[in-house]
């Protein structure tokens, strides 16, 4: 059964309630526009969901994504379905955006007033009591006071008009007219698809702080209890030495545009352990499309031959490699190893690369009769 690092206890433990078959797990994603930064816990969000679904679980997934307008913030729709469809990641079963679900946090922030967590200003704004959860810090590791932080902004001023058209966003509040903070929707969303207690929360270091510890309070202040089980972050992703959001590296579709396989890119993130930095470059990028070919001829080539069983000791292994904390790295490694051993024919080669590529998706019978 897969266990993960939960980055809130520092311990790697099993993701799934004893007894259960469900798996409930919330992905927080892009707060802006997607960029390559976004990719990551997406992607480890993934590989959860594959591993799970292969070990029996029924995977019950939500992954909201901040499509707000604001001023002289972000100023455009976030959305990571095109690219997440380009890397082979299955669809959340639940996939709201902010303004689509304004009532539930209209309601969240309701609540944490009435529960003494939150507070209105003569202005308009509401802000969380940072005084009211004294364990705000326990997931980042950097524990102490907190400042108060905004659940909902009022309009000061008329937006500006979006470069697409239509009109600025804002939406009428008990408090007045205006927008959410840029915390509480990762409260709202999972609370409301996945309910008051779910399993895993996943996200980007990057977020870990403050964002997640926002959220963390907002949720377990609102239904008094710790609504997310366990938490798992992936590392930072640098491009070139320089931080992987929009504005600063090439997107994925300028990834494609150069030539590359877009799964290049899920391979190259792979070769690392999830919970590691990366710093991709584009030699990183060519080296793993040319290897992604590579696998690929491999098994059209062992398609040729009589089907075999799969070989069960060397898929034990790599299934462990899995069930550690997704180990890929190891998992690619010791896929390399199947691949060299000749004592293995290649039919059961053919059998076990296509088993494990349920999880990896890498598309490896993509050359078969192509060659």
């Amino acid at each position: 059964m897969l266990r993960l690092h939960d980055t809130l206890t520092r311990q790697v433990v099993p993701v799934a309630p004893a007894g259960s078959r469900i798996l409930r797990m919330y992905t927080c994603a892009a707060h802006g526009p997607a960029g390559l930064s976004d990719l990551r816990p997406a992607l480890l969000a993934d590989l959860i969901r594959r591993v799970a679904e292969r070990a029996g679980l029924r995977v019950l997934a939500c992954r909201a994504v901040s499509d707000l307008r604001r001023e002289g913030g972000d100023g455009q729709a976030a959305s990571l379905d095109a690219d997440a469809l380009a890397l082979n990641m299955r669809a959340p079963e639940h996939s709201p955006r902010t303004s689509e679900t304004m009532g539930l946090v209209i309601e969240l922030i309701g609540r944490l007033i009435e529960r003494g967590h939150a507070y209105s200003t003569p202005e308009g704004a509401v802000f969380f009591d940072a005084a009211s959860f004294p364990a705000y810090g326990e997931i980042s590791g950097e524990p102490g006071s907190a400042s108060d932080w905004p659940l909902w902004e009022p309009l000061r001023e008329p937006l500006r008009v979006p470069a697409g058209g239509g009109a600025g966003q804002a939406w009428d509040a008990p408090w007045g007219r205006g927008l959410p903070g840029r915390d509480i929707e990762c409260s709202a969303a999972p609370l409301r698809f996945l309910g008051p207690r779910f399993d895993l929360y996943v996200g980007g270091s990057d977020l870990c702080y403050p964002h997640h510890e926002r959220a963390r309070a907002q949720s377990n202040a609102a239904t008094g209890q710790e609504s997310a089980a366990h938490w798992a972050h992936s590392g930072r992703l640098l491009f070139e030495g320089r931080p992987a959001d929009v504005g600063d590296t090439v997107p994925l579709s300028g990834i494609v545009s150069a030539g590359l396989d877009p799964l290049a890119v899920r391979l190259a993130l792979l070769e690392h352990h999830y919970r590691r930095p990366i710093d991709l470059t584009w030699d990183a990028l060519r080296a793993a499309d040319e290897e992604l070919r590579r696998l690929r001829r491999r098994v059209a080539e062992w398609a040729e031959s009589p089907s075999r069983p799969i070989d069960t000791a060397h898929a034990e292994r790599v299934q462990r490699a899995l069930d550690d904390d997704l180990d890929t790295p190891a998992a690619l490694r010791l896929l390399r190893d199947l691949e060299a051993d000749e004592s293995v024919a290649p039919g059961s080669k053919f059998e076990t690369f296509l088993h494990f590529d349920h999880v990896l998706a890498l598309d490896l019978p993509a050359a078969i009769g192509r060659i």
